[in-house]
Parts: structure tokens; C-alpha cells; sequence
């Protein structure tokens, strides 16, 4: 009983502190998120519209960031390519020594492998008359694929986005190997120094299973939101 009570009361006292870490996770989750879209989108494009050394190209980096673990990413970007870029001048106005700047370009561009795949595969699913018919009316690829391919696509693409968000929120978690105090870290920290480590785990996991439901809430409210009644993937229309 005595074990319990100072697990509570260390559990308790802890949680200001590790709630705080809630914000460095939010900035991680979103900004990682916002940089797989931004690149994402062109790299889908390309690997669908392209030429053979385009699809080659995007299928690679496809495959290096897929394939390469998150925690390798962050060590050979914090430790050298970011120390690396941060001598140069011209650079100087970007935070390359920030662990937390590292994590998300780290985390984007993993995220941006995995997004390219999901906008890939709703672009495929659509019917491939459209950009034909777009064409017919006079309209350059470019045109048709902003406003005709692309609108469709995102829509069919956030019940994708979920798992996506699910899984970065999780990689997230490795982002206190290059000193973010995100949730992982301050957890890490506080159950060092009460020597408490299986109750702060599982308030660190309470913590990641509430902002796993959230996000997924709210993807799911984007998802009905932007729905077009009677609209779904080729075959249906």
C-alpha cells in the first residue's frame, strides 16, 4: 500500500511538469505533418505524372527514408548533417543546432515518403478520364491536376492521414534522444530522480493514447466535413 501511495503522490506532483511536454509533442506532431504535405503533394505528382527518372527519384527517397530507422535519422542529422550546416553563413537564421529543429525536418521527411504513397495511391484511384476530359477542354496538366486531381485526392487521402498521424505521434517519442523535452523526455527525467519508472511510463502512455484519440477525432471531423454525398473511389461514381 505504501508503494502504491508514493507512486500516486509521485505520479501526481509529476504531472505539471510532464503535461508541459505536451506542447514540444503538439510542435513535433504538426510541424512534421505540415512538411510531409508541403512535400508530399509534388512527389506524388511526380511519381504519377513523370518521366521515368522522375518516378525513379521519388521512389528512392521513397525507399532511403522508409527503410533508414527513425533513431538513425536523428542522430546522423543532429550530429551531422544539421552541425555541418549550421558553419554556414548564409544559413545562419535557421535554428540547425535546435534538437527540436531536427526532429521535425527529420520527421517530415519520413512523413513526406509516406504521404507521397498515400496521395499516390488516391490519384490512382481515381478515374483516369478526368485528366483526358480536362484536356479535351483546353485545360495544361498542370491546371487540371491543381484543380481537378487534387482536390479529389486530398479529400480520399485523410482516412490515410489518421494512421499516418498515429504513427508519427509514436516516432515522436524518440525525439528526447536528441534532448526535445517532449512527454518522453521530461517522463524519462522525473522517473530518474523519484525512481519511479513503471507509473510515470503509464501516465506518459495515457498522455500519448489521449493525443492519439484527439487527433483521430479530428481527422475524422475534417473527413465528414470536406465529403462529397454519393462521392468515393473509382467504380463508384
Amino acid at each position: 500500500m505504501e508503494g502504491f501511495l508514493k507512486a500516486a503522490q509521485a505520479s501526481w506532483e509529476a504531472l505539471p511538469y510532464i503535461l508541459g511536454g505536451l506542447w514540444w509533442t503538439a510542435g513535433l506532431i504538426f510541424g512534421a505533418m505540415a512538411l510531409g504535405l508541403v512535400l508530399g503533394i509534388p512527389l506524388a505528382i511526380s511519381h504519377v505524372y513523370g518521366g521515368r527518372l522522375a518516378r525513379r527519384a521519388v521512389a528512392g527517397y521513397v525507399w532511403l527514408f522508409r527503410g533508414v530507422p527513425i533513431l538513425v535519422q536523428l542522430y546522423l542529422f543532429y550530429f551531422g548533417i544539421m552541425a555541418y550546416l549550421s558553419e554556414i553563413p548564409a544559413l545562419s537564421f535557421l535554428p540547425l543546432s535546435s534538437g527540436f529543429f531536427s526532429a521535425v525536418v527529420v520527421l517530415g521527411l519520413t512523413s513526406a515518403a509516406y504521404q507521397s504513397q498515400i496521395f499516390r495511391g488516391a490519384i490512382r484511384g481515381l478515374p483516369p478520364g478526368q485528366l483526358r476530359a480536362a484536356r479535351a477542354l483546353g485545360m495544361s496538366d498542370a491546371t487540371a491536376i491543381r484543380a481537378i486531381i487534387l482536390p479529389q485526392a486530398l479529400r480520399l487521402s485523410i482516412p490515410a492521414w489518421s494512421n499516418e498521424y498515429s504513427i508519427l505521434l509514436k516516432d515522436s517519442a524518440l525525439a528526447f534522444t536528441i534532448g526535445v523535452l517532449e512527454v518522453m523526455a521530461r517522463t524519462r527525467s522525473v522517473a530518474a530522480t523519484t525512481h519511479q519508472p513503471l507509473p510515470l511510463s503509464i501516465l506518459a502512455g495515457a498522455l500519448f493514447f489521449f493525443l492519439t484519440w484527439a487527433g483521430i477525432k479530428a481527422l475524422k471531423r475534417l473527413e465528414a466535413k470536406v465529403r462529397i454525398p454519393g462521392y468515393a473511389h473509382q467504380g463508384t461514381l
